[in-house]
């Protein structure tokens, strides 16, 4: 195999339910705090599962009136996201070549808002004509290219549709362009925004939401508990700046961590019932692209969704990687605090697990109240703990359709 190129993470940026920033975002994530709460819509009562991880954002802090006709509100995450990524890597003023510079974005269900107000002026209103700008604020790829036009990239730009690995998928992609030559920087992650009455409805029917806590609605997402009972949805974006190792040190860039490995791989087994040897699979595969022995991993950031089958399938595939070592891996659930983002949760948890390596600290499981014989890790429960001698870490993404994408990343 031909010599591969490493590839240093050189910009985070977040707009989640838990604020925004990277290093906000991780240090609400230390502090065990929640952003899940009571939907603020007004269709609220008319929904089950009346709760959510929402973002509270007001857009036209960030946009013009003539730009928002044209930007859904997952552009808008995004694009935000994306901004902060680009000034933290240091690019403002020191930008690499624009036709070496791409973009590879998860999303998973694209301008969710704008298709309910097309279908709501066509058939309950019955108008004529919906919104000439219709296509381009619902189209999936949308986010992504507005985020090249902005920053003047001309390199690939992709858009990758996986579900909930969306945009761990776009991340591990972005790795190997680089890795392989075929670009020298890469803005890479996901964004979702997914809260409308439709979608919510729809996630109703398919008996995967929590129920909520009525004691502590915050508290309604608690994975790897004996008492979980569904995923929490959630919004929001996750952008990560990814380039060549010895580009970002000529540069003297900030280097948070190296991205060293990425695995793929499908259960090819059922639409929505997880299948622990499909993920084992794209661990495996993650630890030989990085050219690292399991022994190695020192941290896991679970997909750790809070359905029953899912936390149980997820800790049989990772004992199966690791053997009786598993029982030793910290391993935690951030979507406990910051809800299942969808296209972008994937992301998020990555930039997660980069923190975790800069700061040699591991976020915590929250609201695991109550053991399960099933679920034996040891998920770093209800408090964030230092960890002074972490070098590698894992971040799992497991995805409706049985599609897996598994990232490795070392200390910089």
């Amino acid at each position: 195999m031909a010599k591969r190129n490493l590839v240093a993470i050189t910009g985070l940026g977040v707009v989640s339910p838990l604020g925004f920033g990277a290093k906000n975002f991780f240090s609400a994530l230390m502090n065990g705090q929640s952003g899940i709460r009571r939907i603020d819509a007004p269709f609220v009562d008319e929904l089950s599962s009346k709760i959510a991880a929402q973002v509270d954002f007001n857009s036209e802090a960030y946009f013009s009136r003539m730009q928002l006709n044209q930007l859904d509100r997952v552009s808008q995450f995004a694009l935000v996201a994306a901004r902060e990524a680009w000034a933290d890597a240091g690019l403002d003023k020191n930008a690499p070549s624009s036709e070496r510079t791409g973009v590879y974005l998860g999303c998973g269900l694209g301008g969710a808002a704008s298709i309910e107000s097309g279908y709501r002026d066509l058939f309950e209103k019955k108008l004529a004509r919906v919104s000439p700008y219709s296509v381009i604020l619902t189209m999936t790829n949308a986010p992504a290219s507005h985020i090249s036009i902005e920053f003047g990239l001309q390199g690939p730009n992709q858009t990758f549709s996986t579900a909930c690995s969306s945009s761990g998928m776009a991340i591990g992609e972005a790795m190997r362009a680089i890795s392989h030559g075929y670009a020298d920087c890469m803005v890479a992650g996901g964004a979702e925004a997914l809260l409308s009455y439709g979608t919510i409805r729809a996630w109703e029917s398919l008996r995967t939401l929590a129920r909520e806590d009525t004691d502590n609605p915050s508290a309604s997402c608690r994975p790897f508990s004996r008492d979980r009972n569904g995923l929490v949805l959630g919004e929001g974006a996750a952008i990560l700046v990814l380039e060549e190792l010895e580009r970002a040190k000529s540069r003297h860039a900030p280097i948070y961590a190296i991205l060293r490995g990425f695995g793929s791989a499908a259960d090819a087994s059922h639409l929505t019932k997880p299948n622990s040897q499909g993920q084992a699979r794209a661990m495996r595969l993650a630890l030989d692209d990085a050219g690292l022995a399991p022994d190695r991993i020192g941290y896991i950031n679970a997909h750790g969704t809070a359905t029953v089958v899912g936390d149980e399938t997820e800790t049989h595939a990772i004992k199966e990687v690791f053997g009786s070592r598993a029982y030793g891996i910290p391993v935690s659930a951030t979507k406990s605090m910051h809800g299942h983002l969808m296209g972008a949760t994937a992301a998020l948890e990555f930039v997660a697990t980069v923190m975790a390596l800069k700061t040699l600290q591991i976020p915590p499981t929250m609201f695991l109240r109550q053991p399960d014989p099933l679920c034996d890790l040891d998920y770093v429960v209800n408090a964030g703990r230092d960890a002074p001698g972490l070098e590698v870490a894992m971040s799992n993404a497991f995805a409706f359709g049985g599609s897996n994408a598994v990232l490795v990343a070392s200390r910089a």
